[in-house]
């Protein structure tokens, strides 16, 4: 299979993911978007889907360029505390992310898609993160898995309060 035609075909559709996270980051309401009452709010769900589908789009873990409205310093890559790691204090508290800020953060990963999968080699077997052991292309195949999966799950719980559904985006 011709490569151009794959990067084409990952790029059409991971920005389709991406699009229907921010539009369904747009339509949360305010009380829905800040309740902890499911495991994790859906502010912490829409963040760590987004920060994770960023993070993959690097050659490698160590080269990437954070978005410039991510706030580190607590335990986890994404910002999003979890438990106690043995050893580890580093806070444990994170503000919440606005609806906003969601945006702005997609809106981020949405400008710089075609030039971060431009620069990737398609062919590697080493995908440049090492708790990942498969080639690059997997990878990015796992990461629109997880962008997808994401906005499943912040889409069910979307119907589930409001009786909204979520329109089909494409990417054209």
């Amino acid at each position: 299979m011709h490569l151009d035609l794959v990067r084409t075909s990952l790029e059409r559709q991971l920005r389709a993911s991406l699009l229907t996270l921010r539009d369904l980051v747009g339509r949360y309401p305010d009380d829905l978007w800040l309740d902890p009452g499911p495991q994790n709010a859906a502010w912490q769900l829409a963040y760590h889907t987004l920060f994770f589908g960023d993070y993959y789009l690097a050659p490698a873990s160590d080269q990437h360029d954070h978005w410039p409205g991510h706030r580190s310093g607590v335990q986890y890559e994404d910002g999003i505390p979890g438990p106690p790691i043995e050893g580890d204090d580093r806070p444990l508290v994170c503000a919440p992310y606005s609806r906003e800020e969601t945006i702005a953060f997609c809106d981020h990963s949405l400008g710089r898609l075609r030039a971060a999968l431009a620069a990737l080699d398609l062919e590697a077997q080493d995908c440049g993160f090492a708790w990942y052991p498969i080639p690059k292309l997997e990878h990015l195949l796992v990461n629109l898995r997880h962008l997808q999966h994401g906005a499943a799950q912040l889409a069910d719980r979307l119907r589930a309060a409001t009786g909204q559904g979520t329109p089909w985006l494409g990417s054209r």
